[in-house]
């Protein structure tokens, strides 16, 4: 299925370069041609991640705001972050914040987790 990737959702989550004189830059060979960054194939599949991991973390934010109302939001999303990173999920830091920060505004939580 393909999804409707929002604007905000991190770009390329393995950004390199190669220091030297000339201008350079990092590419794949994938089939017969060079690829710089995702393909919309990888990209779709990394999103699809996170949306499967956010339909996860938004009911287990609610309860946790529940089971814990001496925690702040702040509190809650900083433990869901740190969670999410010991998954071996795959997904890189930016993309873990953005996953982190989405929960946050389908909770209307404050943003100020980070």
């Amino acid at each position: 299925m393909k999804h409707e990737i929002p604007s905000d959702y991190p770009g390329n989550p393995y950004p390199s370069g190669m220091g030297g004189a000339q201008p350079k830059f990092v590419a794949r060979k994938i089939g017969d041609r060079f690829v710089v960054g995702l393909t919309e194939e990888e990209r779709q599949e990394r999103y699809a991640i996170c949306l499967d991991l956010m339909q996860q973390l938004v009911p287990y934010g609610q309860r946790k705001r529940e089971e814990n109302p001496m925690w702040s939001t702040s509190q809650i999303l900083r433990r869901i972050h740190d969670g999410v990173l010991s998954l071996e999920t795959g997904l890189t830091h930016p993309e873990i914040v953005w996953l982190v920060s989405s929960v946050a505004r389908k909770l209307d939580w404050p943003p100020e987790w980070i």
